[in-house]
């Protein structure tokens, strides 16, 4: 036998029951967008390598993107954000699109990374901004769309944490530390500390010339917890977000600053409580991205989520709901080679009314077709016998309940809406 084609390093294959998550992730996610009235977008696939190269930093362009050359030579990546595309887009068009800006969209990236758990090259991800309005209200909004989609999939206060922190704060508290010059290392240095050990840490800093007295500065620095309380932008953070109800959700984290080179305000992390897991979603507020992509200065704030974390997590803490991959209601099995041609009749009577009916593609014994519903999730099947045939009939079986009961044909569809309904 020849050997079997792998799936390229870092991807994934979705077969249906792995799509059946996917898209139950999706459908919260739209819901949870279209609730606080974003609209639908997304962007090319591909991206020149200019749009990241000044404003993601240096770690993404360099170590995380797919970069090649096009046959005319130019740098081309796969993206592996939407942000700057989004920034892009709505410069092109700035004149014209009404304020405020409130859009979503959910497809695929691609990132250079070690794969490991909850983390792989090729990933979905859901991502949702509010360009056009420069208030902490605005960040608000965005946490509270956020805590609104952990609710639709079942996630308690007590299971997810959202944090938050201000980069403006955290800027001048840098400076204060007379790391102002080292402000961007300084913000990827506390990024990292939770993935390093302290003595990794420690050494990481020092080698960026950080002194011993302002690396102890910086730990006094990232161990208040109370921090938060001298910045009047964070103040009003918190008081909109308990406006908008969601206050049981958040937590200060002074080491949540997002290695990201083009925030400028709030920034968010969203966490289970356990600490189990990565972070599930990471965003916050850039104020002058849609000015370096060529356009006018247009504040905005967002935040990211991408499938895998997420759905590792539903799965462990028992949210995902039974999901059933095929679409199909309605099985019409076919009785003999005699009764086929009725068979595909009446499924596309079914069809025509507005019920998802398949056939069973030969006359195979009854166990075997029934089997084969029960094995995809099918609800419903239908036999139509010699018998019932003569009467204008077919017998309904409710797989989910074990029942049947002969019904006639020209109100079977009716008959399946009203079983479905009152389910």
């Amino acid at each position: 036998m020849k050997p079997k084609i792998q799936p390229v390093k870092g991807t994934r294959d979705f077969y249906p029951e792995q799509m059946a998550l996917r898209n139950w992730l999706y459908g919260n996610m739209k819901a949870a967008s279209q609730s606080f009235g974003y609209q639908e977008y997304d962007g090319p696939f591909v991206e020149t390598l200019d749009l990241y190269a000044a404003k993601s930093g240096e770690e993404l362009v360099k170590e995380q993107s797919f970069v090649f050359n096009d046959r005319g030579g130019d740098q081309i990546t796969l993206r592996p954000e939407l942000t700057p595309s989004l920034a892009r887009m709505v410069a092109a068009r700035q004149a014209q699109l009404p304020r405020p800006i409130r859009w979503w969209s959910f497809g695929p990236f691609w990132r250079y990374e070690r794969p490991q758990k909850g983390r792989s090259r090729e990933f979905f991800q859901w991502n949702i901004d509010l360009l056009g309005v420069d208030s902490p209200a605005a960040d608000a909004e965005l946490a509270a769309v956020a805590v609104t989609f952990f609710r639709l999939i079942g996630f308690t206060s007590d299971e997810v944490k959202l944090q938050f922190n201000n980069r403006r704060l955290m800027d001048a508290e840098v400076a204060a530390l007379g790391l102002a010059d080292k402000k961007l290392a300084v913000f990827r240095l506390i990024d990292r500390q939770s993935k390093m050990n302290a003595n990794a840490w420690d050494e990481y800093a020092t080698e960026m010339g950080i002194t011993p007295q302002q690396l102890d500065g910086l730990k006094s620095l990232l161990a208040d917890r109370d921090l938060w309380r001298q910045s009047d932008e964070c103040a009003a953070f918190v008081e909109a977000a308990g406006a908008l109800g969601i206050a049981d959700y958040l937590e200060y984290e002074t080491t949540v600053v997002r290695g990201l080179d083009y925030y400028t305000g709030t920034v968010l992390e969203a966490r289970d409580r356990e600490g189990q897991f990565r972070a599930i979603l990471g965003g916050g507020r850039y104020d002058n991205l849609v000015g370096d992509v060529g356009g006018e200065r247009l504040p905005g704030v967002g935040f990211a989520m991408g499938d895998m974390v997420i759905g590792l997590m539903a799965q462990q803490y028992g949210k995902v709901p039974p999901l059933h991959p095929s679409p199909t209601e309605v099985l019409v099995t076919v009785f003999d080679k005699a009764g086929l041609a009725d068979a595909l009749k009446l499924a596309g009577e079914l069809r025509a009314a507005g019920v998802r009916a398949e056939w069973y593609p030969e006359a195979a014994k009854l166990d075997k077709q029934l089997k084969y519903a029960d094995a995809t999730g099918v609800r419903f099947a239908i036999i139509i016998g010699p018998d019932e045939a003569a009467r204008g009939e077919v017998t309904l079986k409710d797989l989910q309940n074990r029942t049947q009961a002969a019904t006639p044909r020209a109100q079977l569809a009716a008959e399946i809406r009203h079983q479905t309904n009152a389910r």
